[in-house]
């Protein structure tokens, strides 16, 4: 990370951390819990950890940093804590201006999975294209990913030893799914998450990934 976007994100941790308090509470409101025991918010500080990690590597300018972070805090605003498109842009209005609110709701919305009766229909090939689409939306999805595989293989729970073997199923798809063509680097995967994404699944390695 350069020392000028470093500055920028201590320079911005004061709206960062009113952003988390807001999203937390949230989540909280509708009484949503992440693996049935711990408060939605731990999962939320997981994924922000990964995309604070890397932000350096895909954010192509200093006003994008507000918008990424919203968007890591508030991905599931809509699939889970009852909230609108509409109603996304205007909390996200209240921490950043116009232009950056629109890139934070619309990464957010990219985010939210379709309807659909099982797994395969909410997160299906339309879902996987407008997250090509959208600047920062394939790194805050890894983000994600990261966050959820890293808690399940930690974790001895019902819940977590399921979605353990439905990660370690669909990481070769899930990656191709979030890969774009070329050089703009709001797109990336950084490298180094997804060898950790790799890392974090026992006994399967990156050098089975073509």
């Amino acid at each position: 990370m350069s020392e000028e976007l470093l500055y920028k994100l201590e320079e911005l941790t004061p709206v960062i951390n009113e952003i988390r308090n807001d999203a937390h509470a949230l989540h909280a409101s509708v009484n949503h819990a992440y693996d049935r025991i711990r408060p939605y918010g731990f999962h939320l500080d997981m994924v922000v950890n990964w995309v604070r990690t890397y932000i350096g590597e895909v954010c192509e300018s200093e006003q994008d940093i507000l918008p990424i972070f919203f968007a890591a805090f508030y991905h599931d605003s809509i699939e889970d804590a009852r909230l609108t498109y509409n109603d996304v842009m205007k909390v996200a209005r209240e921490h950043m201006d116009e232009g950056q609110a629109f890139l934070a709701t619309e990464i957010v919305y990219a985010l939210t999975n379709e309807k659909g009766r099982n797994r395969a229909e909410r997160a299906n090939e339309k879902y996987y294209a407008g997250i090509r689409e959208t600047p920062y939306a394939p790194f805050v999805k890894l983000a994600d990913r990261l966050a959820n595989t890293s808690y399940a293989f930690s974790k001895g729970t019902a819940d977590s030893l399921r979605m353990s073997k439905v990660y370690r199923e669909e990481l070769p798809e899930f990656l191709d799914a979030l890969k774009v063509e070329g050089q703009d680097m709001r797109f990336r995967l950084p490298e180094a998450m997804v060898e950790a994404l790799w890392d974090v699944i026992p006994a399967c390695g990156s050098e089975n990934y073509v």
